[in-house]
């Protein structure tokens, strides 16, 4: 038994993912949807290790407080200050995973396989959880500096300084510098299912750089769209879901699962594939 801590996740698809794994590989296992207030957060955590499930995913609002739940923590997880990914041990030990960035660059060789982050700066928009997840991520990869561009400086500044700390060449910005650019992310909600679109000019991109969404609802959204419009190269925020999965599945039923279009169809089966 495995499942997805969060408050809510009845809008989740991990649950369906993780089924069509379980099945592809016919195992006897169940992955279930499980909504906990905050406030019970911790003690459930550990009611499911008692309960003898190998562990979960864990959603929002939770990621922060998973990091002080876990009797081990994973470098990635520490240094992005969330976890995704709880592995229950036999001796009743809680370790915690990031897989979230994991999974962008995961997505990033699935969607853009002729890309590599070592190509050229990269430019972050936003800067919170998901920001930070695939600002280390790139910078494990070797992406040679990055950009953050946030609606509120001294939140960028302040992932920036801690970017830096680790060496790497990090600037904050009011406007994405686009120009020489190789990869583009929106971290942020804008453009997703009831949210207003990203108002951004992609002309300064070269044709074959990348632009990358972590908003996967709907499939395209206005920025993937006016970036293949260019000729540049578009990835999902599904990739990116699915992919982050994967490692959990391994710890849990020990056996590591495919992303391939059949199981992407079958997740996507209810995502709007345009805005509406």
């Amino acid at each position: 038994m495995a499942g997805l801590l969060g408050w809510p996740v009845s809008h989740s698809r991990s649950p369906r993912m993780h089924g069509i794994w379980l099945a592809r590989h016919g195992i006897d296992g169940a992955y279930v949807p499980l909504p906990v207030a905050p406030d019970r957060f911790s003690g459930t955590v550990r009611a499911l290790v008692d309960l003898g499930f190998r562990g979960a995913n864990v959603t929002i609002p939770h990621k922060e407080a998973a990091l002080t739940a876990c009797d081990m923590v994973e470098d990635e997880a520490r240094r992005i200050g969330a976890v995704n990914t709880l592995v229950f041990h036999e001796d009743g030990r809680i370790e915690g995973w990031n897989t979230d960035g994991w999974g962008f660059i995961e997505s990033l060789r699935e969607q853009a396989p002729a890309f590599h982050v070592k190509q050229g700066p990269a430019v972050i928009l936003g800067a919170g959880g998901g920001a930070r997840a695939v600002a280390h991520a790139l910078l494990s990869a070797g992406c040679p500096s990055l950009t953050l561009v946030n609606r509120s400086p001294a939140r960028a500044e302040a992932l920036a300084q801690e970017l830096a700390a680790r060496g790497a060449r990090v600037n904050v910005a009011v406007r994405p510098p686009l120009e020489g650019a190789a990869l583009l992310v929106n971290t942020t909600s804008a453009g997703m299912q009831g949210q207003p679109a990203l108002e951004i000019d992609l002309s300064p991109m070269s044709p074959g750089s990348v632009v990358a969404d972590i908003v996967y609802v709907p499939l395209e959204t206005p920025l993937l769209a006016a970036a293949r419009a260019r000729g540049l190269v578009g990835v999902d925020g599904l990739g990116m879901l699915l992919h982050q999965g994967r490692r959990g599945f391994q710890a849990w039923f020990g056996a590591m699962p495919e992303v391939d279009a059949e199981l992407r169809g079958m997740v996507a089966a209810d995502i709007p594939r345009h805005a509406k």
